[in-house]
This record gives C-alpha cells, sequence and structure tokens, in this order.
C-alpha cells in the first residue's frame, strides 16, 4: 500500500492528488454500478403490466446478474493484475450500457442476457476499486475513504429511484434504457485520461487465472478473521438485494401505492443511506472498533428487516418511509467498515484479490436471497413473510459479531 505521507510527515501534493482523483471517480463509478442493477427492477412493475409476465421474474434476473457476477469474482485478483483495476472500472461501466441497450426490445432472453452483461460491475468493480484506492489511503483513514467510496452504492439507489422513473415518464420504460446506455459509455470514455497513473502496478503478461481463482477464495477463507467478515457480509448483502429487488414491487404490487410513490420512498431511503454510510465509517474509524459496529449494524437491520415484514397497506406513507429508512440506514452502510477491514487484513499486494473473494461470497448471498424470496412470495403470496424470514440470519450474525469483538483484539 503506498502512503501518502512524505518523510517529513506531512501529506505529499501528488498521493493527495491522487487520493482525491480516486476517491471522487470511484465514488461516481460505484454510484452508476449500483444503479444499473436497480433498473430492471425500478421499471419491473410498468414492464410486466405491459409484458404480461410475473413481477416474482426479477428475482431470477437478480439470481442470474449475481450468479455470473461470483464467477468473475474468482477471477478478479487475476484480472487486476494483468489490466489494472482502473481499466475492470471502465470495462464494468462499457459492459453495462450495452446491456441497456440490450434490454431494450422487451425480449425476456434479451434480459437475461442483460443481467449477464451487467455483472461486471458487482463482481469485478469492488475488487478493482479497492485495490486502486488502497494504494493510494493512508490505513488509519481507510474506513472513512472506503466508505465514502462504497456510499455509491445508496447513492446509486437514490438515482435510479429518481431517475428511472422520471425516464420512464417521459420516453417510456425502453427509453428508459436508451438513455442509460448512453450514460454508462459516456462514463467510461471520461475515465480515460487517468488510466496510466492508476494502473502503473498492472502486469501485461499475468495470464494464471485458474490459479487466481484458487488463490482468491484462498484468500477469503483461510486467515479465522476473514472468515467472521465473510459471513457477515452474506447474511447484510442478502438484505440489501431484496430491498432492491423487490421492495418498489412490493409497495405497488403488495401495498398499492403509486409507482412514483415507491420511487419516491425508495430515493429517500437511499439517500439517508449515503450519508450513514459515512457516518459508520467515520465511527469505526475513531469512535469504536470496525467489528463492533458492524455488530451494532447487524441487529438494526435485523429489526429493519422484521418491521418491514410487518407493514400493511393500511400504513401511512411516513411510518413506510420509517422503516424503509431504519433498513437502508443499517443493511445498505455496512461496506465501507467491512471492506477496509478486509483490505486491512489481506496479504500485502493481495487487496484486490482477497476483496475479489469476499465479492464470491456476496455474490452467492445476492443470489440465494431473491430467489428463496421469490420462492416464498410465489408459495405464500406475501411480501412480508420474506422480510421477516430474513431478519434472523441477521440477528444471529450481529450477536455472534458482537461476542466475538468482545472477546478478541484486532
Amino acid at each position: 500500500m503506498v502512503d501518502p505521507m512524505d518523510p517529513s510527515g506531512s501529506e505529499s501534493p501528488r498521493p493527495t492528488r491522487l487520493l482525491a482523483i480516486a476517491v471522487s471517480a470511484l465514488f461516481v463509478q460505484q454510484t452508476f454500478v449500483s444503479m444499473s442493477r436497480l433498473v430492471l427492477p425500478v421499471l419491473a412493475p410498468v414492464i410486466s403490466e405491459e409484458l404480461g409476465t410475473n413481477p416474482a421474474l426479477v428475482g431470477a434476473y437478480s439470481g442470474i446478474l449475481s450468479s455470473v457476477a461470483m464467477v468473475l469474482a474468482m477471477g478478479a485478483g487475476g484480472f487486476i493484475e494483468r489490466f489494472g483495476g482502473w481499466r475492470m472500472c471502465q470495462f464494468a461501466l462499457l459492459a453495462t450500457g450495452a446491456a441497456m441497450f440490450i434490454a431494450t426490445p422487451g425480449v425476456l432472453v434479451l434480459f437475461a442476457l442483460s443481467a449477464i452483461l451487467i455483472s461486471p460491475g458487482p463482481g469485478l468493480s469492488t475488487p478493482a476499486s479497492s485495490h486502486v484506492l488502497a494504494r493510494h489511503c493512508p490505513p488509519k483513514r481507510a474506513p472513512l475513504f472506503f466508505s465514502i467510496k462504497q456510499t455509491g452504492v445508496p447513492a446509486g439507489g437514490l438515482l435510479a429511484g429518481l431517475l428511472v422513473p422520471f425516464l420512464a415518464l417521459q420516453f417510456g420504460w425502453r427509453g428508459a434504457f436508451l438513455a442509460t446506455g448512453i450514460l454508462y459509455v459516456a462514463l467510461a470514455l471520461a475515465l480515460q485520461p487517468f488510466r496510466a497513473e492508476f494502473d502503473d502496478d498492472r502486469h501485461a503478461g499475468h495470464r494464471s487465472f485458474l490459479a487466481d481463482a484458487r488463490e482468491t477464495l484462498k484468500a477469503a477463507t483461510t486467515d479465522p478473521r476473514l472468515r467472521h467478515l465473510v459471513l457477515a457480509a452474506f447474511t447484510f448483502v442478502g438484505l440489501q438485494a431484496l430491498f432492491d429487488s423487490f421492495f418498489v414491487t412490493y409497495l405497488v404490487n403488495g401495498l398499492g401505492h403509486s409507482l412514483t410513490t415507491a420511487g419516491t420512498v425508495f430515493s429517500v431511503a437511499q439517500g439517508v443511506a449515503v450519508v450513514t454510510r459515512m457516518l459508520w465509517g467515520a465511527i469505526a474509524g475513531s469512535v469504536a472498533s470496525p467489528r463492533v459496529v458492524l455488530a451494532g449494524l447487524g441487529l438494526v437491520m435485523a429489526v429493519g428487516s422484521a418491521a418491514m415484514g410487518l407493514v400493511a397497506p393500511s400504513w401511512p406513507v411516513p411510518a413506510v418511509m420509517a422503516v424503509a429508512v431504519v433498513y437502508t440506514a443499517t443493511a445498505f452502510s455496512w461496506h465501507g467498515v467491512l471492506l477496509a477491514e478486509v483490505a486491512r487484513l489481506a496479504p500485502a499486494g493481495r487487496v484486490g484479490a482477497t476483496t475479489g473473494g469476499v465479492i464470491v461470497f456476496i455474490m452467492g448471498s445476492a443470489t440465494l436471497y431473491p430467489l428463496v424470496f421469490a420462492a416464498i412470495l410465489a408459495v405464500s403470496g406475501s411480501y412480508g413473510a420474506g422480510y421477516l424470514i430474513a431478519a434472523i440470519p441477521a440477528l444471529i450474525v450481529g450477536v455472534g459479531l458482537l461476542r466475538r469483538a468482545k472477546g478478541e483484539p484486532d
């Protein structure tokens, strides 16, 4: 990891400049990568109405996306070493732009192909951006800077809830896909001027991707401290996936709200998570240990998920919004703290690969949770049942992390 402090103890201009560019650019990239996963779920009510499809198919879409992302994450270390972390961030944006264009005709098989093309975003972007940021970030401030970068996730949700319904109302849902596709291509091109500086550590001759996949999984599971973080990430991201995939449809089809109302609640909840994600990062870097912060988040998100399961059509919109805020302030706000811990515990020079190993399990959860939720929905016809059941693992993990934080000095 590059230390941005010169021998005199003051921050040297070049590393400080690179850190500022990295944090701001990777925040924007993360924002739009996060939004890409939500374009179809946000549009699902109008798409299903026009095409006559079952809204539960959103679970299958999310499952395909996450499954392919999981495979890509296994090779993240090798891809980063050969092409560079910055290039992988660009590639994710270009692939996502292509995915938006392919989804436009509204054919089921093309929706599936679109999910595959979006997968480099969640599969490669986080390991790649963590690799870039770790090289230029002061270790003591890592939780805060990683949290700022990862704030792009709720920011992407905020943007999806506001921009996508607006585009759909103005140009139809097909026009929304086309417009976002153009935006992703433009963003990928905008990153190009900085590629040489941030990818100066790549090894163009690297080719051992199969071995990298094995090492990626090993890196995230050998150290017991990392195994506990993997379990936490698996559980927490599952709750995030359920909110992303089903919340808008839950409000529209399950509770009878309009798409505009559902999009507004979704956006407000995501906007709160933008603030809380940076807040937890600041607390984890100064007031409390990262493990204690993660434990507290797990316990509160269990409460939020259970409350989500109890929401009824008779509840006023402000009450629904309050539940959504509690949910997103925790289930959408742990990433920076956890990824900074992963970077701290990773072997030297293996931050990208170790993060990729964690992402494999995160994508496994993002695949499993929506599929199980969709099955519960299909059998019971109840959105609430799925959220109630999902609260149980979060409670167990939160208690376990709290016990471990008290008994184990890191």
